[in-house]
């Protein structure tokens, strides 16, 4: 039997007084791809970490076969260099090698290394892991923020290289496509099943079957330990006083199993009133913005209780289809007509513009007081965050302070508190672990309004979606009964993946620095937020100034009148046009931006 090519042996690591592992034994044999698996705060990236030997542990053997090489992509990679192509070669990778997986993974090799969106920073990432043809690729939450094509071409990648792999994520679909064998983390120790993911949820359950009779056995042992110790029996003191020992240590070990204990959140969602039974109606919708059109004689009608999922490429879309839908930004052609009595609220890292310096008290009491208003009943503040696994010290923490996970269970606590008959969720499923998902799912699943969701999470949307919008990027949106694999089956070659093209300008860098996802400026975000009035407002201007030049007898009234006006309805249509290109551009930096702390 050969040996792993890397391993980790009896490792202890404690942060501050939480020990984080306490024995943890993992080996990666050649070939094998791996995931990693466990709640969020287990220690999945920092065991990762260790295994990368970018942390030394408290104790334990860190082993490594000699001449392999090790590829890391953390959860927020640094882009360093000049181009995409200086950051691929700058771990050795040869400049072809770096030139092909660039363009793998959609992107063009000499795009300058600043100023890109989250995805552009995790693709750069992925195609300079898999550039230097490493003997080892660790990798964590790697489908964060990657469109569905993206994660398509990632399990390919994985699929041609023989590389093994360690893989910390959130994705079910992913992990069963690409995983061969399984580890759980979990009691700050590490256990192993030889099968992929598609196998581990039935044996995790079994495990944690036999553990709650394990401990429902030591409860029952620890009784009758307590009571043989009550009944003070004095002869053969040295016995009693061992046994006494014994039962401490009993205690010792149930105190820490308590302590490790998995907790639970405890989220609600309630619908609002009841709106009308038709939520939305489109028919003959287009939009474009200048000459790129991103929808095209789309209809479609949404009805309450309805479940839709949109997806497609980044950029391709999809948010302003969802503000189409809703009435926010009007349509070039054709109507939407929406429903009465709609509530809508939204769960979506932009529209929730938590501030890095706010404290999370802050953030859920915007107006101060000690209680928040839960679907029309207060809740101390404290208790409410208790049930999304926040503690009363945490809420004077600061929101930049929080990892991914917790930030989006902020988003959730903030947003659920609301009732709502209309939810629009916009990538909800980035940095939760599998638990709350599942938890957010069953609560969707219940939920009697109406679901708009924006999501690349593929067992996400089969599990919840009962119809599916794809949008291909060029102008084209079908609807089809069920989920994404409802979708793909129906629609074959829907989403052929478009050349790369060599038209990519190559802007100026400046002096090479790390870049990091980041989500829009408070500058951008005002604009935007500018962009989008003007935008609704301004074909009502332009129909102004066309009715009034309509006046048969102005020219020949007020000359000068009709040429003031022809000259500002030609100025109000450049503005709009040129309002509705920067709306896009900073739209689609928006969706593919992500905020980091």
């Amino acid at each position: 039997m050969r040996a792993p090519i890397l391993a980790i042996k009896d490792v202890r690591l404690a942060d501050g007084p939480l020990m984080l592992f306490d024995g943890v034994d993992l080996a990666l044999d050649a070939r094998v791809r791996a995931c990693l698996v466990g709640r969020n705060g287990a220690g999945k990236s920092t065991l990762l970490r260790i295994l990368a030997g970018q942390i030394e542990p408290d104790g334990g053997e860190r082993n490594v076969a000699a001449g392999t090489r090790i590829a890391f992509v953390p959860q927020e990679p640094e882009i360093v260099g000049a181009t995409l192509l200086d950051y691929a070669t700058a771990g050795g990778a040869q400049a072809y090698q770096a030139q092909a997986a660039l363009t793998d993974f959609g992107l063009n090799p000499d795009k300058a290394a600043h100023g890109l969106s989250g995805g552009e920073i995790r693709r750069a990432a992925l195609a300079r892991a898999f550039a230097e043809d490493a003997d080892v690729i660790l990798l964590d939450e790697p489908t964060n923020h990657l469109d569905i094509l993206a994660i398509e071409t990632l399990e390919e990648e994985l699929a041609a290289s023989r590389a093994a792999a360690l893989i910390v994520s959130h994705d079910r679909a992913f992990l069963q496509r690409v995983t061969t064998r399984s580890f759980w983390l979990e009691y700050r120790r590490v256990k192993r099943l030889d099968a992929g993911f598609a196998a581990f949820e039935d044996w995790a359950e079994k495990i944690t079957a036999q553990e709650l009779e394990e401990a429902r056995r030591l409860d029952r042992f620890i009784q009758r330990e307590a009571h043989w110790m009550a009944r003070g029996v004095t002869a053969r003191r040295a016995r009693n006083e061992g046994r006494k020992r014994r039962l401490e240590s009993l205690r010792q070990d149930k105190a820490d199993r308590l302590k490790d204990s998995r907790k639970d959140l405890n989220m609600g969602l309630a619908s609002s009133g009841v709106s009308g039974k038709r939520v939305v109606e489109a028919k003959g919708v287009s939009k474009a913005f200048g000459d790129r059109v991103l929808l095209k004689d789309f209809s479609t009608r949404i009805l309450r209780g309805d479940r839709v999922a949109v997806v497609g490429p980044n950029g391709a879309g999809k948010t302003t289809l969802v503000k189409l839908l809703l009435g926010e930004i009007p349509a070039d052609a054709g109507e939407v007509k929406l429903g009465t009595n709609l509530e809508i609220s939204y769960i979506d890292q932009a529209r929730a513009s938590l501030s890095p310096e706010m404290t999370l008290r802050e953030v859920l009491l915007p107006a101060g007081g000690d209680h928040v208003l839960v679907r029309g009943e207060p809740r101390h503040v404290a208790s409410y965050a208790k049930d999304f696994l926040f503690t009363e010290a945490q809420l004077r923490q600061l929101v930049r302070s929080l990892s991914g996970g917790e930030r989006n269970r902020l988003l959730l606590a903030k947003a659920l508190a609301n009732p709502a008959n209309v939810l629009v969720l916009d990538e909800p499923t980035n940095d939760l672990d599998m638990d709350t998902l599942d938890l957010l799912e069953d609560l969707l699943a219940d939920y009697e309004g109406t679901l708009l969701l924006v999501s690349h999470d593929r067992d996400f949307i089969d599990r919840l979606a009962t119809s599916t919008i794809g949008l291909d990027g060029a102008g084209r949106a079908v609807e089809t009964p069920g989920g994404w694999q409802d979708f793909v089956g129906q629609n074959p070659g829907f989403f052929a993946r478009p050349p790369l093209t060599a038209a990519i300008a190559k802007a100026p860098s400046p002096k090479a620095q790390p870049v990091r996802a980041a989500k829009l400026t408070y500058k951008d975000q005002r604009r935007l937020s500018e962009l989008e009035t003007l935008i609704a407002e301004g074909p009502g201007r332009v129909a102004a100034l066309e009715t009034r030049l309509a006046d048969p007898g102005l020219y020949g009234r007020d000359p000068e009148a009709f040429r003031k006006l022809t000259g500002d309805l030609d100025a109000m249509r450049a503005q709009l046009v040129a309002a509705e290109e920067e709306w896009l551009t900073l739209e689609e930096r928006r969706e593919g931006l992500e905020s980091t702390r």
